[in-house]
C-alpha cells in the first residue's frame, strides 16, 4: 500500500475529473490536504455538493474495503500524474483520475494493440481474432480488449496462447467478473498482464460504463484493430475514440454477404487501413516506438517455410490452390490429421502464402 492510496481512493470514490482535482492541488498543495478540507471548502474551490461531502465525509466501509484489496502483491492504485500511470492514457481527452489494476503494472507501459468486434462473431471472425492477437503478441504487443464474449474473448486468448501479454479494461469495480463465462479467462490474464478499471471497488457492470471503458481501451493502445463489427456497434465507438484520439485504425474486409463486415468496411470507407495480414500491422505501427522495430524484424516469419524442403509442407502445397479447398479435402488427399493441417496452414497463414475462408476452406496467396 502506497502512503497515497487512501487519499486517492477517497477521490477516485467521489468521482474527481482530473481538471478538477489540478484545480484543488492548486489551492491546497497536495492530496492529504485536499481531504482534509470542510464540505464549505470543497465548495468554494468549484466542487459540487455530492462530491464535496463524498470527500469530506468519505464511505469509511467501502474506504476500508479498497484498502485491503490493496495489501496484495498484484493489486495497485495508480493515480493521474503517478510514475506508473500510463503516458498514453494521459493524451487522452477526460483521462482516469485512477486505475486500480489487479496483474502487472508493467504491461501498461509496453506498445499495446486493441483489438475489439462484435459479441456474436463467425468462427472466422473467431479465428481470425485469435490469430491476429498472437502475432501481434509475439511481435512485442501488449493486447488491449474488453474481456467481452466474442472477439474480445479470442484477442486475450491469441496473446496468452503464445504467453504474450493482454490488458483487459472494465466496464465495473476490479473486484468482479463480468461475464462470469470469463473468470477463468480473467485469472489467466492476471498472470501474464493486467485487468484494469477506473470504477470503484464493488461497481456493478453499467450499460453507460462500456462506452466509457471503450476510450481507454482506444486510448491506450497505437492503433485499434476491429475484426468483425456490425453498422450499429459498440466497436465501431472504439474505433471513433481511436481516431479523435490520434491513434491508427485497422479493420479487416470481409464477405459483402456478412453483415458482421459492414462495420469494417464503413470503417474502411472513413480512412481506416484495410488490413489483410497481421504483419500490415506490424509495418505501420512498428516505426511509433524506439524499439518495437527491431522486435518485428526479429519476430517476423522467415522466408525457410516457403524455402523448406519438409516433405509434409511441400505435399501439402501440391494440394492448396487459388480456388477454395475444404480442410476435410485437404486431410483425404495428403493424409493428414486435421489437428496437423491446422497447425500447418495456420503457419502458412502467417507467412502470407495461404488466406483461411468460411466454412474451413483455404486458398493460396502466393
Amino acid at each position: 500500500m502506497e502512503k497515497n492510496d487512501r487519499a486517492w481512493l477517497i477521490l477516485a470514490q467521489a468521482f474527481v475529473r482530473v481538471t478538477e482535482l489540478q484545480a484543488l492541488l492548486s489551492l491546497f498543495g497536495d492530496l492529504d490536504e485536499i481531504v482534509a478540507q470542510s464540505v464549505s471548502r470543497l465548495r468554494e474551490a468549484g466542487l459540487s455538493e455530492k462530491k464535496a461531502h463524498a470527500i469530506s465525509m468519505p464511505d469509511d466501509k467501502a474506504l476500508s474495503s479498497a484498502l485491503t484489496w490493496l495489501d496484495h502483491d498484484a493489486h495497485f492504485l495508480i493515480g493521474f500524474g503517478s510514475d506508473g500511470y500510463p503516458e498514453m492514457l494521459t493524451q487522452i481527452p477526460g483521462p482516469p483520475l485512477a486505475l486500480y489494476v489487479n496483474g502487472d503494472i508493467d504491461t501498461l507501459h509496453l506498445p499495446t494493440l486493441a483489438i475489439v468486434g462484435s459479441r456474436n462473431p463467425t468462427r472466422g471472425g473467431i479465428r481470425n481474432a485469435v490469430e491476429f492477437s498472437a502475432y501481434l503478441a509475439k511481435s512485442g504487443f501488449s493486447i488491449v480488449s474488453g474481456l467481452a464474449l466474442g472477439i474480445d474473448t479470442a484477442a486475450h486468448r491469441g496473446a496468452l496462447q503464445v504467453k504474450g501479454k493482454t490488458v483487459a479494461f472494465l466496464g465495473h469495480g476490479i473486484d468482479r467478473i463480468y461475464p462470469a463465462a470469463n473468470r477463468e479467462l480473467a485469472h489467466a490474464i492476471t498472470a501474464s498482464g493486467a485487468l484494469v478499471s477506473e470504477y470503484p471497488l464493488g461497481a456493478a457492470p453499467d450499460s453507460r460504463h462500456f462506452p466509457e471503458r471503450n476510450r481507454l481501451i482506444s486510448g491506450l493502445s497505437l492503433g485499434t484493430l476491429v475484426v468483425e463489427a456490425a453498422r450499429r456497434s459498440g466497436s465501431l465507438i472504439t474505433a471513433r475514440l481511436a481516431a479523435e484520439q490520434g491513434r491508427e485504425v485497422f479493420a479487416l474486409p470481409g464477405s459483402i454477404h456478412n453483415p458482421l463486415a459492414r462495420g469494417c468496411h464503413e470503417l474502411i470507407r472513413q480512412g481506416a487501413k484495410l488490413t489483410e495480414t497481421a504483419a500490415d500491422i506490424v509495418a505501420e505501427l512498428a516505426p511509433l516506438t524506439d524499439h518495437l522495430q527491431q522486435i518485428a524484424m526479429e519476430s517476423k516469419p522467415s522466408t525457410s517455410v516457403s524455402q523448406n524442403d519438409d516433405d509434409e509442407y511441400t505435399q501439402l502445397r501440391k494440394f492448396l490452390s487459388h480456388d477454395p479447398t475444404a480442410i476435410n479435402e485437404l486431410q483425404s488427399q495428403s493424409g493428414l490429421t486435421i489437428e496437423q493441417l491446422s497447425s500447418m496452414l495456420l503457419i502458412l497463414e502467417l507467412h502470407g502464402e495461404v488466406e483461411s475462408m468460411s466454412g474451413g476452406r483455404y486458398v493460396l496467396t502466393a
